[in-house]
């Protein structure tokens, strides 16, 4: 009599166990994938759901965004530069069935996929690209992998190259590079500046040969800014027919006095 209570109270408690087992709870960002006897049977959650234990398997999936840090890569750009580069991809499972059934671990899967295509991607275009385009760099990395990973019921967001390392030679030939470039644009500013210079002067000397006088007032003016510089001795050139003006000898109908020493 003892054995069979004793035989009833362990079945009550083994039942009451299995009961309580059979009873699961998920958050509002997972969900859960039941197998019944190995074979898919269905997605449930968020809240409470049951699972039959032995035949019923479930495989908790979480569906927040996921935000993976791509190891530094080595790659070689278009023009043969050597760089290190990384990234970090933000992604989430959209479906939770295809995620756990159509690859084994698509944590690690989506790992490496992203590091081959950083170094796909990266490899076909030039060190000014990486270094200036980045948005374009992004956005073409972030279309290949969501293409590649639809498969598997992911999604990407979004994608972002964060640092390009350099070696310190490279480092240096862009440095100079940039001080070539601005020692050229700096010629070509000057040499623009030269030629409307030219222009001007050209516009000012023929408009004052149409006035004979105007020539002795630009003379006398230059002569007052060289005197108020902290100078001994001025050495100004002054033509023989503006001596000739101001003394009278050019009068209209005179000939012209030849230059004597």
């Amino acid at each position: 009599m003892a054995l069979t209570q004793y035989f009833i109270m362990t079945s009550a408690v083994l039942i009451l166990l299995l009961l309580i087992s059979m009873f699961r709870i998920l958050r509002e960002y997972e969900r859960g994938v039941i197998f019944l006897l190995g074979r898919f049977y269905r997605v449930k959650g968020p809240g409470l759901i049951i699972v039959i234990p032995v035949i019923q398997q479930m495989v908790r999936v979480d569906l927040r965004t996921v935000v993976m840090d791509v190891p530094t890569q080595d790659v070689i750009s278009r023009d043969n530069v050597s760089v290190k580069v990384n990234a970090v991809i933000y992604f989430r499972v959209v479906d939770p069935e295809r995620a756990i059934i159509h690859v084994e671990n698509f944590l690690e899967a989506t790992s490496q996929l992203s590091q081959t295509t950083l170094r796909s991607v990266l490899g076909q275009h030039e060190l000014d690209d990486m270094l200036a385009a980045r948005d374009q760099l992004n956005a073409d990395i972030q279309r290949i992998l969501d293409k590649q990973t639809d498969a598997w019921g992911i999604k990407v967001a979004n994608v972002e190259i964060k640092h390009v390392d350099l070696d310190e030679s490279m480092i240096r030939a862009i440095a100079r590079q940039a001080e070539e470039e601005r020692s050229r644009r700096a010629k070509v500013i000057h040499a623009i500046g030269e030629l409307e210079a030219a222009a001007q002067l050209l516009q000012a000397a023929q408009t004052l040969a149409k006035q004979p006088q105007a020539i002795q007032l630009r003379y006398l003016q230059t002569l007052t800014e060289i005197a108020g510089q902290n100078t001994h001795t001025i050495v100004f050139p002054l033509p023989v027919d503006l001596i000739n003006r101001w003394t009278g000898g050019g009068q209209d109908g005179d000939e012209t006095p030849k230059n004597k020493v």
